[in-house]
C-alpha cells in the first residue's frame, strides 16, 4: 500500500479512478488471474461459462452470451436475430460510433434517428419518424447510465415486427421500474471496457437475452459458426470472451452495486452543488428509473472555453459525444437516406454537452474543487 497523499489544491481530479479501484481489488485480481492460468482456461471455457451465469443472474434474463467486445455484441446480436443486407437499424444520432458500427458490422444500414432535447435518449416518437419498409430493428440506446423509455419502443416494435436491441455498454445495473437493463428488449448488448461501471482489464462484452434461440445463434457466430467442435454450420466470427477478462468481471460483479450507489451519491452532490449555476444544465433522471450514471454530463453554450481552463487547474474532462453520429466522415458513404429527418437535437447535444469526472471512487472534496471552478472568478 502506498503511503497516503495528502491533498493540496494542485493535485489533479482524475476523469475515472481505475488505479483506485483495482488498488482495493488487488488480491481478489490476484487470485482470478492466478486460477485461470492454473487451469490453462484461456479461451472460453469454465471461466466464461461462470460469468456468464452470474450476469444473466444479475441482469434477470436466461441468457448471457460473452464476447470480445461491446461492439461484437451489437453485430452478433442483430445477426442472430437475422438482421443483415438490405435491413435497416434505427439508431440514435447522439451516441457512440460503435453503436452505429455495429451495425455495419452485421450488413446493416443504421438509419439515424433524433433524441429527446432534455435526456439525449432515443424515444419512441423519434424512432417513429425515421422508419420505413426496410427498417428491422431498433438500436436503444441507455446514454449516460440512464435507460430508454422502453415502453414507447417495444409498442413501436410490436405494431411494426421489429427486433428491439437494448445498447446497455453504459447502463450495467441502471433499472426502469423493478427490471435492469439486459432485461428490457429482445436481447441486449453489454460493454466491459475498463471504464465502464462492471469494467475488465482490457476489452470484452456480452448479450443478454431470454429467446433461447438468439442465445443458441450468438453463441455459434461469435465462435467461427460451429455449433460443437469442428462442425460449423455458418459463417461465424472470432468474437469470444477471454477466460482471464471473465475472471476479473467475476470478481468485479459483487462491488457493482456498490459502486453504483457511490456514483448516485457523488451526482447528487454535483446536482446540489451545480443548481445554482444558472450557465448550466445537468441530466434531468425520468420518474421510475434508476440511473447508474456511467458518466455525468452537463450542457453549457461555452463548452470548449469551459474543458480548457478546467483543464488548466488540472480537472479532466471528457466530450461524449461529438460530432452528432451524422457528421462523422465515416458514415459520409450512406447518404442522406441514413438521416432522413432534423437531427437538431443531436446537433445541440453534440455542441454543448461536457462530461465531468465521474467514478465510485472520486472523493466529496473533488467534486466540490470541480464546481468549484465551474463558473469563471
Amino acid at each position: 500500500m502506498s503511503p497516503q497523499r495528502i491533498a493540496t489544491a494542485i493535485d489533479p481530479v482524475p476523469f475515472v479512478t481505475l488505479d483506485r479501484q483495482h488498488e482495493r481489488l488487488m488480491p481478489e485480481l490476484r487470485e482470478a488471474f492466478e486460477r485461470v492460468v492454473g487451469s490453462s482456461g484461456f479461451i472460453l471455457g469454465a471461466e466464461v461459462e461462470a460469468f456468464e451465469a452470474d450476469f444473466a443472474a444479475y441482469c434477470g434474463v436466461a441468457h448471457c452470451v460473452g464476447v470480445a467486445s461491446g461492439t461484437a455484441a451489437i453485430a452478433i446480436a442483430l445477426g442472430a436475430a437475422g438482421v443483415g443486407p438490405g435491413d435497416e437499424v434505427i439508431v440514435p444520432a447522439h451516441t457512440f460510433i460503435a453503436s452505429a458500427l455495429g451495425v455495419i458490422h452485421a450488413g446493416a444500414t443504421p438509419v439515424f434517428a433524433d433524441v429527446d432535447a432534455q435526456s439525449g435518449l432515443l424515444h419512441g416518437g423519434s424512432a417513429a419518424e425515421v422508419l420505413t419498409a426496410r427498417t428491422a430493428a431498433i438500436l436503444a440506446v441507455h446514454l449516460y447510465g440512464q435507460v430508454c423509455e422502453m415502453r414507447e419502443i417495444r409498442d413501436l416494435a410490436a405494431r411494426h415486427g421489429l427486433f428491439v436491441l437494448e445498447d446497455a455498454a453504459q447502463a450495467h445495473g441502471a433499472s426502469d421500474g423493478d427490471r435492469r437493463a439486459g432485461a428490457l428488449g429482445d436481447g441486449a448488448a453489454f460493454s466491459f471496457y475498463p471504464s465502464k461501471n462492471l469494467g475488465a482489464l482490457g476489452d470484452g462484452g456480452a448479450i443478454c437475452t431470454d429467446d433461447d434461440a438468439l442465445a443458441a445463434r450468438a453463441r455459434e457466430l461469435r465462435h467461427l459458426g460451429q455449433r460443437r467442435k469442428g462442425e460449423h454450420v455458418s459463417i461465424g466470427a472470432n468474437e469470444r470472451l477471454d477466460g482471464l477478462q471473465a475472471a476479473f468481471l467475476r470478481a468485479k460483479l459483487p462491488h457493482l452495486d456498490t459502486y453504483n450507489q457511490a456514483r448516485r451519491a457523488h451526482a447528487a452532490t454535483y446536482d446540489r452543488l451545480i443548481e445554482p449555476l444558472t450557465s448550466l444544465r445537468v441530466l434531468p433522471v425520468r420518474p421510475g428509473s434508476r440511473c447508474v450514471y456511467h458518466l455525468y454530463p452537463v450542457r453549457c453554450g461555452n463548452r470548449d472555453a469551459l474543458a480548457t481552463r478546467l483543464d488548466s487547474e488540472g480537472i479532466a474532462t471528457g466530450i461524449h459525444y461529438s460530432p452528432a453520429m451524422h457528421r462523422h466522415p465515416a458514415f459520409e458513404t450512406l447518404g442522406k437516406a441514413s438521416h432522413p429527418v432534423s437531427l437538431a437535437n443531436a446537433d445541440a447535444w453534440a455542441a454543448e454537452v461536457l462530461s465531468l469526472p465521474m467514478a465510485a471512487e472520486l472523493t466529496v472534496d473533488e467534486i466540490e474543487r470541480v464546481v468549484a471552478h465551474l463558473s469563471p472568478a
